[in-house]
């Protein structure tokens, strides 16, 4: 219990010391949120043929950023913080004019969706096949998929999201080149509104899957072969247990357990990658928000999209630190006597 205990609060520690270090980075900066938005609402007053009235423009400001730009740093820090974590205020995003929690709180669900599902099934077949290739080590089937996991594994995923694109969809006509699901049906719960969802989603999944696929099936089949060449394992063979219960209990078992932790981990990586896919596919997920906001310099909302993803990434290895000992009950134990 108190390993667990530990490791959220450090967890919490974390996650403030980022969101401190980039709230003062943003603002000590020269061009910082602050006087960005203070310069282009002058900039927009002046365009209007009006006077400049810098008691309206800073209250605007104040409520872009829920920042008051007169106090000093520790004040705003300190209101900023109170926002976030009482009333999950992080301001008014300038590109859309909604608050930014409600712009996560809808793009977040899609994201989730076509980045958890790609991950998992890319490492679901990783695993299957490196253990099949570590199996079959020295035949033709073993040297061919090396071959094909090496060069999938080298692929960058934009050429892999662009590709499909322009193949499946533009060329072939068989998925749609953009959107979240059928403008011509009804959103709700209903057959029609479901298959278009998944239809929509489909490239995106579908990259995420392929371009993931190799180089953990790499990591499979080198960890597979080191573990078969235990004494455990020969001990098993020698007491006749099944080849089956052989690969299941005692190899697999034991060559996933270093890839376990970076699984939980590359959701994280795979939700910085989607910044990219979904703007391939117009695809208007976290992702698809976080690039329109850098290109809009819409600090408010680049900010709530740093901590969703600083967030996201310790929610992983949370998780990884805290199912570790299920599957490696010798971690577990040594967890107990460290703590």
């Amino acid at each position: 219990m108190n390993y667990y205990i530990r490791r959220i609060c450090q967890a919490i520690l974390t996650l403030i010391v980022v969101v401190t270090i980039t709230f003062f980075m943003y603002r000590v900066m020269p061009g910082g949120p602050v006087e960005a938005i203070r310069q282009r609402l002058v900039r927009e007053a002046l365009a209007d043929g009006g006077a400049v009235n810098m008691e309206r423009i800073n209250r605007l400001v104040e409520v872009y950023t829920g920042i008051q730009p007169d106090e000093p740093l520790y004040v705003q820090y300190y209101n900023y913080l109170v926002d976030v974590i009482i009333y999950q205020d992080f301001g008014d995003s300038i590109w859309k004019g909604e608050p930014v929690f409600e712009i996560l709180f809808r793009a977040m669900p899609w994201s989730v969706f076509v980045s958890v599902y790609g991950l998992l099934l890319g490492f679901t077949s990783n695993i299957l096949l490196g253990a099949l290739m570590a199996y079959k080590e020295g035949s033709r089937f073993d040297s061919a998929m090396s071959m094909v996991a090496t060069f999938m594994s080298s692929v960058p995923y934009y050429v892999g999201a662009i590709f499909m694109l322009s193949y499946f969809a533009f060329q072939l006509g068989w998925f749609p080149t953009g959107g979240r699901w059928d403008p011509n049906t009804i959103p709700g719960f209903n057959v029609p509104y479901m298959l278009g969802i998944l239809h929509h989603a489909a490239l995106p999944i579908l990259t995420g899957f392929i371009v993931g696929f190799g180089g953990g099936a790499l990591g499979m089949r080198g960890n597979s072969i080191r573990v078969m060449g235990k004494d455990y394992i020969r001990v098993a063979q020698l007491r006749g247990l099944s080849e089956t219960r052989i690969a299941t209990r005692y190899v697999t078992r034991n060559a996933i357990l270093p890839m376990y932790t970076t699984l939980m981990v590359g959701i994280a990586s795979i939700f910085s990658s989607s910044v990219i896919m979904e703007q391939i596919f117009n695809y208007p997920g976290v992702g698809w928000y976080t690039f329109g906001a850098l290109e809009a310099r819409d600090y408010p909302l680049l900010m709530g999209i740093f901590i969703f993803f600083t967030a996201i990434t310790l929610i992983g290895i949370l998780i990884a630190d805290f199912t570790y000992g299920i599957i490696d009950p010798r971690a577990s134990a040594d967890d107990q006597e460290a703590y």
